[in-house]
């Protein structure tokens, strides 16, 4: 039973092992899925996989066993053009004229998707048989179909679509995307050190079933510290500019980093780090803070993280004046080099992608200074960050 399924997924090199599968098959001898498409999607997810890395891989093997719509989404979605979906109005029936309409069944609306895609060559509105927006065709987004193929289309309606088990709603995981809040904090995890220290607040299961043991039965309860991660981070993030549009990735990380780290000190920045950093944006003209105090605060034992896309004049870096927004006395460069001289363990995250890093000359000369540890601000990218400080 699915040993075919079992195959695939190794294929797609979601690393399942035997065991794993042999859980599976036990749990659905047990009825757990309940005969249930949707049970037996999640079912087979948490039995089969054990990192949330793989969740768009397995949902990808997922509905091509399966016949699941999105599989189709790479073969075949991605040669839609996004002006075929341009939405301007959207198309509701009536119950009647609903029933008007006719069932393809999945055969048929497959194989004629696939025409539709070989003939059609623009745009179409209103219709009822191009893939296009707001008509009656099963095909495309905001219209009105008893059974059709919603492509493009922010979310349901109408309810009518064919079923789609694998709904992927992990596919920001793979580790080729940017990230996201909640997928941050998996990369993050990587970065820790736990300790115990401090009061005596938890329950320390183990010596207290020890210790009644030995008192003859006679309740003998022990306490110990938490653990907590003794990790120390000190974040830089660059704002304005360019990386504007990249505000909304620093956010996710700025939150997720909040709630991992318990020691985290944050400073801002404009393009490069010079004599001077701030912590609220709103002020920085009137309360900022001197570069070499943070460095006189902050011991060298905190992890070092730029994030920043590194974009600027290249004359920010190695000349005196360089800066578009003051006039500086030392050239970026040096405050740069000063910074990973305290804190040898340092990395800079780069949101831009990185195949555009070598067209960007201060792109370059920044993942010189730091000794090529730029990475990008992937799943991927941040995770080999993080095993770099872990060092």
């Amino acid at each position: 039973m699915f040993v075919e399924f079992f195959l695939k997924l190794r294929e797609a090199r979601v690393p399942v092992s035997l065991r794993e599968y042999l859980t599976l098959l036990e749990a659905v001898d047990a009825g757990v899925a309940d005969m249930n498409v949707d049970h037996f999607y999640f079912l087979s997810r948490a039995a089969l996989v054990k990192d949330e890395r793989n969740f768009d891989k397995f949902d990808r093997v997922f509905g091509a066993y399966f016949k699941g719509i999105e599989f189709l989404a790479d073969a075949l979605f991605s040669e839609i053009p996004d002006e075929w979906l341009r939405r301007e109005i959207e198309k509701t029936l009536s119950p009647e004229e609903r029933a008007l309409l006719d069932k393809l069944g999945w055969d048929k609306l497959m194989e004629t998707l696939k025409e539709r895609l070989a003939e059609q060559k623009g745009r179409h509105q209103g219709g009822s048989k191009w893939i296009g927006t707001g008509g009656t065709s099963p095909f495309g987004a905001y219209g009105d179909h008893p059974e059709g193929i919603r492509i493009g289309q922010d979310e349901g309606r109408q309810g009518s679509a064919v079923k789609v088990w694998d709904r992927r709603e992990f596919k920001n995981l793979d580790d080729s995307v940017v990230i996201g809040t909640r997928n941050i904090k998996v990369a993050l995890r990587r970065l820790r050190q736990f300790v115990r220290e401090g009061a005596n607040t938890e329950l320390d299961l183990g010596r207290t079933i020890k210790a009644t043991a030995d008192n003859g039965g006679w309740l003998d309860i022990h306490m110990r510290p938490e653990r907590h991660n003794k990790v120390k981070v000190l974040l830089f993030i660059d704002v304005g500019g360019s990386m504007n549009v990249h505000a909304r990735t620093s956010e996710e990380l700025f939150s997720a980093a909040r709630g991992e780290f318990k020691h985290l000190e944050y400073f801002y920045f404009h393009n490069c780090v010079y004599e001077s950093v701030w912590k609220d944006n709103r002020r920085r003209h009137m309360e900022r803070i001197a570069t070499w105090e943070v460095m006189h605060t902050y011991p060298g034992d905190y992890k070092l993280i730029f994030v920043g896309d590194a974009s600027m004049s290249p004359y920010e870096l190695v000349y005196p004046g360089g800066s578009v927004e003051h006039w500086n006395e030392e050239a970026g460069q040096a405050w740069l080099r000063r910074l990973l001289d305290v804190y040898d363990s340092a990395i800079w995250l780069n949101p831009e992608p990185e195949n555009r890093w070598g067209y960007t000359e201060s792109i370059e000369m920044v993942r010189q200074l730091t000794e090529d540890r730029m990475y990008p601000l992937t799943i991927k990218g941040l995770e080999q960050g993080m095993k770099y400080l872990a060092r």
